[in-house]
């Protein structure tokens, strides 16, 4: 029965998806048709110019790669919509790519009718109608299918459409399980029962669930009381019984979940699974700025580091004749910091202090500190005495969005004080982060900045740091606790 449900949602879905996707194709040939005119007026050259026939078989397939007909209960919103969008562009190339290939860009309905506009890519008609096509793509699917989950999860949340699952375990792990499915109901999961991890119990209930007995009795338990899914929420000392229960849970039908006895905030990055020659590996922690992601964000850091360079030159230019005239000493000071990795580079600064700021003296500057000169001070509070590290940023030792780089004698403090403290070296330091545009500057709290810090290294994208650098611009310079 629970498969033929779930092929009954794949057709739905794979139907839902189909119906967008002729959407959108047909968009994107009534746009072109309305700009440039056609040769034709007739339902077979519009299947054959819309590519409708291409384009649908290759987007479901792309989409059913993508594990986007999996069952998609307990994940989030914005994890579809990513991939929603990662199966378009794919869907895209594979569809450009075939018609390079079979010489389709040079039919004679492709050529150039109507007006031309300015720009290259928009000279010819086939090439318009791919770039509106590109775009309407996951727009319609992203609409759709946010329309049908939530429309699956309003029904979860009145009782239909519901999944039952059984929990393994009994104690602190298993509660958390339990109680978390139950709060989030559009999720249609309901537990519908423990299983002791011990071999046998007399208890009887668990908050406010029956306990129908232990492992010892886990495949009677399953084959009078059938379930959809067992929950594995074992402790972390009866870990070695779980390959053995594994092995006894292969004879059921059922979906099988692990939840790891491992607190949240120890996993500031998503877990992936890989595998290599047959051994699963999981991947507990990694920089999330691997791959594509991390050549984005660097790209931007050149440009950003270029743009800054010369849109701050007078700055530059004055404020160093300010430094050099109101005190003695080197107009930009340097000061070993820690980025990516725990590797230490040279940060660059204007100087505000008359002397220097004392290195190894392992402590903030304090407010109203008598070494920061007049000069220094105003420089401190509009945050310009960091513009000289537009140049580190340029050479690669620091981004414009991440974590503040510390001084090495603070981290080998921090490390042992803080649980948690060196996951911040997963990603490049940066000129201003989440914690700075949210006013944690200067000697805050570091519990609070190592929470959002945390939290940008778990959450990061392109997006986030865009979000990040518009927040700077707007209120990231000028700040009370920036002394």
């Amino acid at each position: 029965m629970l498969k033929q449900r779930h092929q009954l949602f794949v057709t739905l879905f794979a139907c839902a998806d189909a119906v967008s996707v002729v959407g959108a194709c047909a968009l994107a040939w009534w746009v072109r048709r309305a700009q440039y005119g056609v040769f034709e007026d007739s339902f077979g050259s519009y299947l054959r110019d819309s590519m409708t026939i291409l384009v649908v078989p290759i987007l479901v397939i792309t989409l059913y790669t993508l594990g986007l007909y999996r069952p998609r209960r307990d994940q989030t919103l914005l994890g579809e919509v990513v991939q929603v969008f990662k199966a378009s562009i794919v869907a895209m190339v594979v569809i450009l790519t075939l018609i390079w290939m079979t010489g389709g860009h040079r039919a004679p309905v492709m050529q150039t009718v109507g007006p031309v506009m300015p720009t290259a890519i928009f000279t010819e008609p086939f090439r318009y109608q791919i770039l509106v096509l590109t775009l309407f793509l996951p727009a319609l699917l992203t609409i759709q299918r946010l329309g049908l989950r939530l429309v699956l999860r309003a029904m979860r949340r009145r009782g239909r459409n519901t999944r039952h699952v059984a929990v393994l375990g009994v104690g602190r792990l298993g509660q958390i399980a339990a109680r978390t499915l139950e709060r989030n109901a559009w999720t249609g999961l309901r537990v519908a029962y423990f299983i002791s991890h011990h071999e046998q119990t007399n208890r009887t209930e668990c908050i406010g669930k029956s306990i129908l007995g232990g492992t010892r009795e886990l495949e009677a338990i399953l084959e009078k009381h059938p379930v959809d899914a067992v929950y594995l929420a074992l402790p972390n000392a009866m870990s070695p019984q779980l390959p053995q229960l594994l092995q006894r849970l292969e004879r059921f039908a059922v979906d099988v979940r692990l939840i790891p006895d491992v607190r949240l905030k120890y996993l500031p990055q998503s877990m992936a699974v890989s595998e290599l020659e047959g051994m699963p590996i999981l991947s507990y922690r990694e920089s999330p700025l691997s791959g594509v992601g991390g050549v984005l964000k660097r790209g931007i850091d050149i440009v950003g580091a270029l743009v800054g360079i010369v849109v701050f030159l007078p700055v530059f230019l004055i404020a160093g004749a300010c430094v050099k005239l109101s005190s003695k000493g080197p107009v930009i000071f340097r000061q070993k910091r820690v980025s990516l990795a725990g590797d230490t580079f040279w940060i660059y600064k204007f100087r505000t202090m008359a002397n220097g700021p004392v290195v190894d003296d392992a402590t903030w500057t304090e407010q109203d500190d008598p070494r920061i000169t007049k000069i220094g001070g105003w420089l401190r509070k509009t945050s310009l005495d960091e513009i000289p590290q537009l140049f580190n940023v340029l050479i690669g030792e620091m981004s414009l969005v991440g974590p503040r780089p510390e001084r090495p004698e603070l981290i080998d403090q921090f490390r042992e004080d803080w649980r948690g403290y060196m996951i911040r070296q997963h990603v490049k330091a940066g000129m201003t982060g989440w914690a700075q545009v949210n006013g944690l500057r200067g000697n805050t709290s570091l519990r609070k900045r190592l929470q959002y810090d945390l939290f940008y290294i778990r959450h990061w994208s392109i997006l986030f740091d865009l979000r990040i650098l518009m927040m700077t611009l707007t209120k990231g310079f000028v700040h009370k606790n920036a002394y």
